[in-house]
């Protein structure tokens, strides 16, 4: 199937397009086209062989040479990577404009195209673990756009001619204002498209639960002993409230996260940029991505601090909070068969133990739990990171981001695995819960207005 290039969504609104059309120039090199297996590139530091099959150069090999980390789980983020294609066809189309050879710009557009749709992800093998900057990836897309685009222009791989990755591809640009650019692009299309439908859709399911228990009568518990009634839809409002103010928390940061620190090259003077360069392309980005980017109004501040994705993280960090306290007194509610609370029946979805009989467990509510802390974590990381912004430069970028796409992904996951395979599936035991309720001493508080408390006590 073919799917439409642009929409009033934005040209690069993830999922992108697929359309075969869509390609341009010759066919991506899918396997090496020449007997040998490398060929030679320079950097400052002298050769190195590249693999033939392979649109990086040197500084990407240099790269991986210098920073065996983690290994390929922890490359750079896909949504990074494609941030920045979606970031260096906004700077060619604004270059053009100001007098880049319409032969060479079309070629990076084209080239950071593909980059953008995810088509030449093979091509950034990077690890986070590398220079604070990001510079390290910002060339590795460099290179691979310049001689993706040498190739559409019918040139030589490695010869860094018709097109430069840095006089052409990274023309205006400096890794220090790129990659954070980058980072606030990946973090508003992951929050966009993947933390707040899944946060709206548990939000949806909870009210849902909340109206059809509304009805239902049971018996409170402050510090896990019993207290006076409430309805079962009074307690589940309570957790359709946290996801509600979650929402609008992340919501509320994302004004930050819109602005880019594109135009402000090495320290956040704009050197080697023309007027009204920033502007043009925090406008191409939002027009591609369908999203209200704007420029940053003080480039030196978009440099040196995070302060926006660090508020992002902590909105992130108290959805955490809430989903633990909704996931725990789902699962303990429904604590059972026969000796818990018993009050929430829950869907069965899986054996639950390799050595006991028809033991079920309440398995979704412990990935939210796990998900929780983990997401608690990053928040650290992310603080730690943001809070070590040294003079005109921030160098946690890579380890930030990380962070951040990995707590949006995994929070809008698991509120959609938590809302299809239990909350909806949720069931009140009104059999047990009124069995509590009429057990519970709790129900002569009511009496306390009329006799006091001392003689309700007795």
């Amino acid at each position: 199937a073919c799917r439409r290039l642009g929409s009033s969504a934005g040209l690069f609104a993830r999922p992108p397009p697929l359309c075969a059309a869509a390609r341009w120039g010759p066919p991506l090199r899918a396997a090496m086209s020449t007997q040998e297996a490398f060929r030679t590139e320079y950097d400052t530091f002298g050769e190195l062989k590249v693999p033939s099959d392979k649109y990086y150069g040197a500084q990407t090999v240099r790269s991986t040479m210098n920073f065996k980390i983690g290994g390929v789980s922890e490359r750079m983020p896909v949504q990074v990577i494609r941030a920045f294609g979606i970031l260096k066809r906004a700077a060619a189309e604004v270059n053009q404009d100001y007098g880049l050879d319409p032969k060479i710009a079309n070629a990076i557009i084209k080239a950071a195209s593909e980059v953008a749709e995810g088509k030449l992800n093979d091509h950034f093998p990077l690890v986070v673990w590398q220079t604070g900057s990001g510079t390290q990836t910002n060339m590795n897309v460099n290179e691979v756009i310049s001689n993706r685009a040498i190739e559409i222009m019918g040139g030589k791989l490695g010869s860094k001619k018709p097109v430069h990755p840095n006089d052409h591809v990274n023309k205006s640009q400096s890794s220090n204002d790129t990659f954070p650019t980058a980072m606030h692009i990946a973090a508003a299309q992951e929050v966009n498209e993947v933390l707040l439908p899944g946060l709206k859709k548990l939000q949806n399911a909870l009210e849902a639960k909340s109206k059809e228990f509304s009805q239902i009568i049971k018996i409170g518990r402050t510090h896990t002993q019993d207290a006076v009634p409430l309805t079962l839809g009074q307690e589940f409002s309570g957790y359709v409230q946290q996801i509600k103010y979650g929402v609008a928390r992340i919501e509320s940061t994302m004004p930050r996260v819109y602005q880019l620190a594109a135009g402000g090259t090495a320290v956040g003077t704009g050197l080697n940029t023309r007027i009204g360069f920033a502007e043009k392309v925090a406008a191409k980005v939002a027009e591609l991505t369908g999203l209200p980017f704007v420029t940053a109004p003080n480039k030196f501040e978009a440099l040196a601090a995070h302060d926006a994705l660090v508020e992002l993280s902590g909105a992130m960090n108290t959805v955490a909070c809430s989903l633990m306290k909704i996931a725990n007194d789902i699962r303990f509610l429904g604590s059972g068969p026969r000796s818990g609370l018993g009050e929430l029946i829950l869907p069965e979805n899986e054996p639950g133990s390799s050595i006991m009989p028809g033991k079920v467990n309440p398995t979704q509510c412990e990935a939210v739990t796990m998900v929780a802390a983990q997401v608690m974590g990053n928040h650290v990381a992310v603080t730690v990171g943001g809070s070590n912004g040294h003079f005109e430069l921030n160098v946690f970028k890579p380890m930030m981001i990380k962070n951040v796409l990995n707590s949006a992904r995994l929070l809008g996951d698991v509120c959609v695995s938590f809302t299809d395979n239990c909350v909806v599936g949720i069931q009140a035991n009104t059999d047990r819960i009124n069995k509590l309720m009429s057990e519970s001493l709790m129900l002569v508080t009511a009496l306390n207005p009329h006799i006091g408390k001392f003689k309700a006590v007795k």
